[in-house]
């Protein structure tokens, strides 16, 4: 049986009960009080069969009345409860079918209907917003492991038409492309780990892992004449620490590399919890370096985006270095925000929940 009809069933049958309690009422409780037999007198008194005879076919009409009016009523009332519950099916059978636009937008009054409602358009607008994303960065990845794959069919084939050219320049672009190649393959593979989620969760120090990045970059700034200053203090977090840790070094890679041509600066900073965020330490990283605006930035997280013209030297990048910040962010339960210098180059912060009872009391400066 449908949901309606079995609401209609429970309503007529409640309502029959009811009847029948008030019917057994009267009988009860004014029928015993009549005599089987009255005493002969001048005034007619009918006696208790008398008023069985009367009672009993009227009793039953009433119970044949409520029955109809159960049945009909129920079904009525039925229906305009499980109206909500008919858009939210409608809806789903379309969103199963593709269709992740549609909405329901119930209207009325704040019931569970109506939070079940809202609950599933906000499910369906995150679902779209996930699946455009995932389209997106489907087509960009494809374009991106393309390129290396066409340019090393193009080496081989002028290596195969002219087999006198020098194989040891050969080789190096080769290698240099399929290292591209595997680099952009490893980061697909973290950014998707990331968005899954799947990690084991212990406290981490994100001024530790701001440590670490720094000294493992310290030669690829010395390359690019930046220079590293970190300062903050001890920020605990609960995460993956090789995730977080690659975090740290995307950020600060991003802005050595994102940076004035000569006597560039990177400032890598840990803070505690603020009246704002009682429950979040921070990791900031700003850099200096071109001017960036502010709809520039919007885009700097999404897949394959970058801030200036595409490079391609050694330390470039694949383009998914934010991406995978924006993602290892995301799965920690943290925020991350984007902002431009007013005096050129980026500013990033990333707000990660605190540990409970973590000991943030040695201060770190250098």
């Amino acid at each position: 049986m449908s949901v309606r009809l079995k609401l209609t069933l429970s309503y007529a049958g409640f309502l029959m009960v009811a009847g029948a309690l008030l019917l057994g009422v009267v009988w009860l409780f004014l029928l015993r009080y009549v005599p089987e037999e009255l005493v002969p007198s001048p005034m007619v008194i009918p006696d208790r069969s008398a008023l069985v005879a009367a009672f009993v076919p009227k009793a039953a009409l009433a119970l044949v009345f409520l029955l109809i009016f159960g049945l009909a009523g129920g079904w009525v009332l039925a229906g305009s409860m499980l109206a909500p519950l008919t858009r939210i099916t409608n809806a789903t059978r379309l969103a199963t079918n593709g269709s992740l636009s549609h909405r329901i937008q119930l209207e009325g009054r704040e019931d569970e209907f109506r939070e079940l409602a809202d609950a599933f358009d906000v499910m369906l607008e995150r679902i779209e917003a996930n699946d455009a994303e995932q389209r997106r960065f489907a087509a960009n990845a494809s374009h991106e492991l393309r390129t290396p794959l066409a340019i090393t069919q193009t080496l081989l084939d002028v290596a195969r038409k002219d087999p006198s050219r020098d194989t040891g320049e050969l080789v190096d672009r080769l290698h240099f492309v399929n290292t591209r190649a595997i680099d952009l393959t490893e980061a697909m593979l973290l950014l998707s780990r990331a968005n899954q989620g799947s990690f084991s969760r212990e406290p981490v120090d994100l001024s530790l892992a701001a440590e670490e990045a720094t000294e493992t970059l310290i030669p690829l700034a010395e390359k690019h004449g930046v220079n590293i200053e970190t300062s903050g203090d001890m920020a605990t977090t609960v995460g993956s620490h090789a995730l977080l840790l690659q975090m740290t070094t995307n950020l600060v890679h991003n802005a050595i590399v994102h940076n004035l041509s000569e006597h560039g600066t990177v400032w890598v900073t840990t803070s505690l919890p603020t009246s704002l965020r009682p429950e979040a330490v921070a990791l900031t990283v700003e850099n200096t370096g071109a001017e960036l605006t502010p709809r520039l930035v919007k885009t700097l997280t999404e897949p394959f985006q970058r801030g200036s013209e595409r490079l391609r030297t050694d330390h470039a990048g694949v383009g998914l270095g934010l991406a995978i910040v924006k993602s290892i962010t995301h799965a920690h339960g943290g925020i991350l925000t984007l902002a431009p210098r007013p005096a050129g180059g980026l500013r990033v912060t990333v707000e990660l929940p605190t540990t409970p009872h973590a000991d943030r009391s040695r201060p770190r400066h250098h």
